[in-house]
């Protein structure tokens, strides 16, 4: 499937780090010009040859309209944006609630909003949702209530943007740097936790994510859709 985007114009928000960063390094390596969006507007390119670099908070529509008019058409875009405000209900804080819904629901839409007219036949949308979309748990429901109106906007992005194409990927627990900022003891955790909750039997790797989110840009028959990256989790 990788030929399929050899020469293809990529641009992934949210390319600076995680599984964002390691999208763009195989997008790159299967031939794409890739160029990454962060929200400083620098990117590391890890070794690989990415087209260029962009800032774009999705929070804010003025660097996403002023990007798709500096930038030109891409063939496909991808966003792995988000924000989290993991708390108990009663701690609740609106303007961070409105920030979770800015990067996961009301970033999606600006992208689409700006990027879609200049997208040719067989361009695509590919966006990052989450299994606690699908698997609540105390103190996560700002996250998992964001990551499964995400599921709902794909769809109906697909219909309104037809024949351009609109998917998601749901990963669950995976090791891709996202949790490396805590205690070891805790990590692991977290880690021997998700890994006895998969039907699998072990957490996620970067090559999961990306073997999906390439498969996912070069499908030109797959749309509306949330693809579940998560080991069988959300089954338990």
């Amino acid at each position: 499937m990788n030929e399929r985007l050899t020469g293809k114009r990529i641009l992934i928000v949210g390319g600076a780090r995680g599984i964002g960063a390691d999208l763009a390094q195989r997008a790159a390596k299967a031939g794409a010009e890739v160029t990454v969006a962060a929200r400083s507007g620098g990117a590391r390119s890890g070794g690989a040859q990415l087209k260029g670099e962009a800032q774009i908070d999705v929070t804010d529509e003025t660097t996403i309209e002023r990007a798709a008019a500096s930038l030109g058409a891409f063939d496909h875009v991808v966003s792995t944006a988000s924000a989290h405000h993991d708390v108990p209900v009663a701690d609740l804080e609106p303007d961070k609630i409105q920030a979770t819904f800015a990067a996961k629901v009301v970033g999606p839409l600006l992208l689409a909003k700006h990027f879609a007219s200049g997208m040719p036949e067989g361009g695509s949308f590919l966006f990052f949702s989450g299994i606690v979309g699908w698997r609540p748990k105390p103190g996560t429901v700002v996250k998992g209530t964001a990551n499964a109106a995400l599921a709902a906007l794909v769809t109906h992005l697909s219909v309104e943007l037809a024949p351009l194409r609109v998917n998601a990927i749901a990963p669950g627990i995976t090791d891709s740097g996202t949790w490396d900022g805590l205690p070891d003891e805790r990590r692991r955790a977290l880690y021997d936790g998700a890994a006895a909750a998969s039907l699998t039997g072990r957490v996620g790797t970067l090559d999961d994510v990306g073997d999906a989110a390439l498969w996912l840009l070069g499908a030109g028959w797959v749309t509306g859709e949330t693809v579940h990256v998560d080991g069988g989790s959300r089954h338990r």
